[in-house]
């Protein structure tokens, strides 16, 4: 039997992505976004509104980074969703992690996130049934530790998903199946 529940941002998992800028005066400003996906190959979506800081940052530099993040870290990842750019302008500084400008785009890197989306931004959207930022990814980096034969392992990443029903995160790490392939025993 089912059993109807409240209505929330029910789908699980949902990323934690780290969306990091650079404010007026240079310093870097970064954000816990559960709401955000790949468009295309190539263009990432986020769901955030114009009152982030990030957002105007954005507009401004016409750059963001995103990254994974990961186990090893949901401490400061959390502190940058449960502190506002807005009202504490070093909250980077505050969380003891570190940065380097990107070599592609006017955004910083946090060094210690081990996957980073290097994006240019394309536009925002606003409509009432969403709103959001829009942005090309132009590179990508990944800490060598995460890389076996030149290719990203997901489970050295550790990254970490949003349960939007309990409010908890979750390493994701296990891998249980092939895509595109597993399915390919059920077709007739």
């Amino acid at each position: 039997m089912r059993k109807k529940l409240s209505i929330t941002e029910g789908i699980f998992p949902m990323p934690v992505l780290m969306v990091a800028t650079y404010n007026e005066d240079g310093s870097v400003n970064v954000m816990n976004a559960a709401w955000g996906t790949m468009q295309e190959r190539d263009k990432v979506a986020l769901n955030l509104t114009e009152t982030h800081k990030t957002v105007k940052n954005i507009k401004k530099r016409g750059a963001f980074t995103v990254s994974i993040a990961d186990a090893a870290h949901v401490v400061e990842a959390d502190y940058f969703g449960v502190e506002s750019g807005n009202k504490v302008s070093n909250k980077f500084e505050n969380s003891g992690l570190t940065a380097a400008k990107s070599e592609i785009v006017d955004a910083p890197i946090i060094n210690e996130f081990p996957l980073c989306l290097e994006c240019e931004f394309i536009e925002y959207q606003d409509s009432e049934y969403g709103c959001g930022v829009i942005g090309r990814v132009v590179n990508v980096t990944a800490d060598e530790k995460v890389l076996v034969d030149g290719k990203i392992d997901m489970s050295l990443v550790n990254a970490i998903a949003f349960d939007p029903y309990t409010h908890g995160y979750y390493k994701v790490g296990e891998r249980v199946g092939e895509a595109f392939r597993d399915g390919l025993q059920l077709k007739k």
